[in-house]
């Protein structure tokens, strides 16, 4: 007999005997006190192999103690609390299959009823299936969806389906991910939870919508994708599993197959090479393969049982399977025991889960404003605003701090603002290099000339100086100008995005803040654009300084003076000069100049090491008339600006405040529900942790 005893991570065997459901070493890890007993063997194999149905106990029913099934019960409760919503997911075992892979009858025969038969697609919404097994001889099955609970029987559960699944999703073709709930208590069958799926087609017929296959698929995804959904699927026997399409979205969800159980049906008509298709395992089944034959026709499901027994007893092929792999009793036993593992494993995760979820809405709640009910408190709210924002914008703005907004380079605003003060600086420097020698000193020569009166000779004329020296003051007068355009744009967008952000509360007051904030800036720029032409006309206007840098500079550059003279007067040297500053020059247009070359010399040397002195004085002045304004703008101006905006004729008055925006009501009432939902939920499990810490004890 070909040996299958490949191991998955679950820590299930694909070779363990249906009588060893022992999950201690999993569970007990977890939650110590959830064991599950051995159960009473549902089938016995005895020497030869034969499998005897043993007639005092019901076939499908496991030994499943009082400890597992309150935390089933806990776990659907869950799941009509619609605790998924809050992105908590619960452990599931999700049946999905190819359209007529026999998914339906494998359900029949776990739960012992007949479902929604038919062509086409039967199944249109996800069927949660809740078996419970129970001693009651009367069956009690009911539905649930859209809030309430319809009775049924055994007889009219089919036609029960189909009218809900009508009401869910219509009397046409399509399908719906509303979820429809099958409650099934019943003597004999397993104890287990399980969402049914829509079958897989790619092909829409019998007026189904063009996009089924999108639909179907999308719906499987979202209910296989995530890690605590065990993936129960059915292929059959008759087709190459590699081509099956539920076979290719379970792989992509679960790649290694370590949460993928997989059912073979239908496997009568297909014995040829079965073996060698579940034990070879070419689509990675991590659970293993439980290959079954269904109810055919009229049999009872206890006359089906009996002949699932004999198929696998006596056919020559099917024989040669091993027991522990084969029959619907064994696949019921295999799901109760990977349903108690997971169960089991997930539980902690759980109610960590609903607790985090539960405190973070629970803060967030708390940090939502109450409802404003008098004059009043809108005006503490109010002020407490304008507090609150102008605290954050002297950290940012004037102290340097951005704990506010650590991962926002944008509002770490000392920084961006010094970043820009220094392109400013390298820019007025850059205009400060001497574009070409190739005219060395000619400028200065032609002004020399046109100023020049009766007079001594060789006397630098100050108008001259001056002449040039507005030249150049007037040729980077824009370059500042640029500069406080610039600078208070990216101060209007922090200032804007500050007071949005503790305005959020209240959006009504967002009109009027962003119109003040619009108003006081402009008003700020104004005042700067003012500065700054008052600046360039006060360094156009006379040449002064008290600083000792001038002279010095004047002299360094001045000490190159000899050397220029040297070249001038002697034809037979070369005609390029260096100078300190220039670089190597071209002087030898100079020498038909000899009346004013030397007065040249000194004006550009005079007006180089001054023009270094003007240039700090435009970004050391701009400076701090920038940390000057931002200082006015936070102390002082922009709370009268708001307070203005808001009581005038356009800001609607602090009135306004006490209408609370459709939004904030929006996000209190959906914190309010979740929390709720959460409250519930806890309440669910805590019961179940409580009983489970009384049975450990």
């Amino acid at each position: 007999m070909a040996s299958h005893s490949k191991r998955n991570k679950k820590g299930l065997s694909q070779q363990q005997s249906p009588n060893l459901l022992s999950i201690e070493e999993t569970s007990q890890a977890l939650v110590p006190s959830l064991v599950i007993e051995d159960p009473t063997p549902l089938s016995s194999v005895s020497a030869d192999d034969t499998i005897t149905p043993t007639p005092d106990v019901p076939p499908l029913t496991s030994s499943y103690n009082d400890r597992i099934r309150p935390l089933l019960d806990a776990v659907d409760k869950l799941r009509h609390l619609k605790v998924a919503q809050e992105g908590i997911q619960l452990p599931t075992i999700v049946v999905v299959g190819d359209q007529s892979a026999g998914k339906s009858s494998v359900l029949e025969s776990l739960a012992g009823i007949s479902l929604p038969r038919g062509q086409g697609i039967c199944t249109r919404v996800p069927l949660i299936m809740r078996l419970q097994h129970h001693s009651n001889p009367q069956p009690d099955l009911h539905l649930e969806f859209h809030g309430k609970v319809v009775s049924t029987d055994e007889t009219d559960v089919a036609e029960a389906i189909k009218i809900a699944t009508d009401e869910i999703a219509g009397n046409g073709k399509g399908i719906s991910h509303t979820p429809l709930t099958l409650v099934v208590k019943k003597k004999g069958v397993p104890d287990l939870t399980m969402v049914d799926l829509p079958g897989i087609t790619r092909v829409p017929v019998h007026g189904q919508p063009e996009d089924i296959y999108e639909q179907i698929s999308g719906i499987i995804i979202e209910y296989i994708k995530p890690e605590e959904s065990i993936i129960l699927n059915v292929l059959s026997a008759t087709v190459d599993f590699p081509t099956c399409e539920s076979i290719r979205m379970s792989q992509r969800v679960d790649k290694t197959g370590e949460r993928t159980l997989a059912v073979v049906t239908k496997v009568d008509r297909a014995p040829e090479g079965l073996l060698e298709k579940v034990t070879a395992d070419d689509v990675n089944i991590g659970l293993g393969y439980v290959c079954v034959r269904n109810r055919i026709g009229d049999e009872s499901y206890e006359d089906a049982r009996v002949e699932e027994a004999r198929l696998f007893q006596s056919h020559p092929l099917l024989s040669k399977i091993e027991k522990a792999m084969v029959g619907v009793p064994v696949l019921a036993q295999k799901l109760v025991q990977i349903q108690a593992t997971i169960l089991s494993k997930c539980l902690p995760d759980i109610v960590k889960k609903i607790n985090d979820k539960l405190n973070l809405n629970i803060s967030e709640l708390n940090r939502m404003p109450r409802n404003l009910s008098s004059v009043a408190e809108a005006m503490t709210a109010f002020m407490r605003i304008i507090g609150l924002s102008k605290e954050s914008l002297r950290k940012i703005l004037l102290r340097g701090e951005f704990d506010e907004y650590p991962d926002e380079k944008n509002m770490h605003c000392t920084a961006r603002l010094a970043e820009m003060l220094n392109e400013y600086s390298e820019e007025l420097q850059k205009s400060a290099v001497n574009k070409s020698t190739e005219n060395f000193l000619m400028d200065e020569i032609q002004v020399l000339d046109e100023t020049k009166g009766i007079g001594l000779p060789n006397f630098l004329p100050r108008t001259a100086f001056l002449i040039i020296l507005q030249r150049k003051v007037k040729e980077i007068a824009n370059t500042p100008v640029d500069f406080m355009a610039k600078v208070w744009n990216y101060i209007e967008s922090v200032v804007i995005s500050v007071l949005f952000y503790h305005c959020d509360s209240y959006p009504q007051l967002l009109s009027s803040t962003r119109r003040a904030a619009h108003s006081l800036i402009a008003k700020m720029k104004e005042k700067s654009f003012d500065r700054v032409m008052e600046i360039v006309e006060m360094e156009k206007l006379t040449d002064y300084t008290c600083s000792p840098e001038y002279m010095t500079e004047w002299a360094k550059f001045m000490a190159h003076q000899n050397a220029f003279t040297e070249v001038m007067n002697d034809n037979s040297k070369p005609s390029q000069v260096t100078i300190e500053g220039f670089g190597e020059i071209e002087v030898g247009h100079l020498r038909f100049h000899s009346s004013t070359r030397e007065q040249a010399f000194d004006m550009k040397m005079r007006i180089t090491a001054y023009w270094k002195i003007v240039l700090k004085r435009f970004v050391d002045s701009l400076a701090l008339h920038l940390l000057l304004s931002i200082n006015e703008l936070v102390n002082r101006n922009m709370e009268i600006e708001i307070v203005n905006e808001l009581m005038g004729s356009h800001g609607g008055g602090i009135e306004r405040m006490l209408e609370e925006s459709p939004p904030v009501a929006l996000k209190r009432e959906r914190l309010n529900k979740s929390i709720r939902l959460l409250k519930n939920s806890k309440e669910v499990v805590a019961q179940i942790m409580d009983r489970i810490t009384v049975s450990g004890d």
